[in-house]
């Protein structure tokens, strides 16, 4: 997905936007307006502006740092949040996920990421279109609406190929399939590893008093966190399912190592009296038996052939065959 290192826009709290030039940001009127700038956080652009635009370090630093983990911070009637949405690149993996920092009062919105997340882009696309959002409590609740429903198409995929690889585990043991049991796990255990503290983020962003979220938007960000919730216990199943697969897998291939080891033990024990009388028969010293007797081979041949035959009995007896 293609990035773009700057948008700017101000929101007429009417569902459009004027879209702006960065070299626009620091003359336009804010008068009862909302302005919403969204940085790649990696350009000089976004140091320069950001550092200059936020008089606490601390946003600063939280909005251009290169690793963030979920989290709500209150700071006085604003919020500094980062939250992570599924990469739903084609050349990449869904677990590779991206993360937004933001930083939201009641007449502005930072936005920065170092990839461009679709769920921005659908909100950009509203207010070209004049049917955006008309609050930053509105645009707070479209955007982790958004990143966490766009999760679903993701779970969905790692619970269709759990439940191929429980399926098929009795025909396939080759190591293409054990491989894939790997890959299914390690990207429920990293997707949960985001997830699970960005629930946190939501629990304390709804908990929050804040001046310009009303109780209902509350609810509405609540209702977004019992669907992440949800998908945290979708992730829980999936990697017990797979852990499950991975046990049976490993019972069934000792099972069958175990098998060959006890025909190949079976055969040892038949070889081996077999092995006794033919060696002791083939010393090169006087007094062998029927060393002079024409037939002492065949003799010799139909001795073994009995030994083999009572071996036989007797393990069938004991039910080793």
């Amino acid at each position: 997905m293609k990035r773009i290192p700057f948008l700017g826009f101000l929101l007429d709290k009417k569902g459009s936007a004027l879209e702006l030039k960065y070299e626009e940001l620091n003359s336009v009127d804010t008068t009862d307006k909302i302005l919403w700038v969204h940085f790649d956080y990696s350009t000089q652009e976004a140091k320069d502006w950001i550092r200059n635009q936020c008089n606490n370090s601390i946003v600063a630093d939280a909005l251009l740092a290169d690793e963030t983990r979920p989290r709500t911070t209150l700071l006085g009637d604003s919020l500094l949040l980062a939250l992570r949405g599924v990469n739903l690149d084609p050349h990449s993996r869904p677990e590779n996920m991206i993360s937004i920092r933001l930083f939201i009062s009641s007449n502005m919105i930072i936005s920065t990421s170092r990839r461009t997340l679709l769920s921005v882009t659908e909100i950009i696309e509203e207010l070209r279109k004049g049917t955006g959002v008309k609050s930053t409590s509105e645009f707070l609740v479209e955007l982790t609406h958004r990143m966490i429903d766009r999760m679903d198409d993701v779970i969905d995929q790692l619970q269709d190929r759990t439940d191929y690889l429980e399926e098929n585990i009795i025909d396939m043991k080759n190591q293409e399939f054990r491989t894939e049991i790997l890959n299914v796990r390690r990207e429920t255990i990293i997707l949960k590893r985001y997830l699970a503290p960005q629930k946190e983020a939501l629990i304390k962003l709804s908990n929050e008093k804040i001046s310009w979220i009303d109780e209902y938007k509350k609810v509405e960000i609540r209702e977004t966190n019992d669907q992440l919730i949800r998908h945290i216990e979708e992730l829980d199943t999936i990697r017990d399912k797979v852990i499950l697969i991975q046990e049976e897998l490993a019972n069934s291939l000792s099972e069958e190592m175990n098998k060959k080891m006890y025909m190949l033990s079976i055969i040892s024990a038949i070889f081996l009296p077999l092995t006794f009388l033919t060696g002791l028969l083939g010393i090169n010293v006087g007094g062998i038996p029927g060393a002079s007797n024409d037939k002492a081979f065949y003799i010799f041949t139909i001795i073994l052939l009995l030994v083999i035959f009572s071996q036989y009995i007797i393990f069938k007896k004991k039910k080793w065959i």
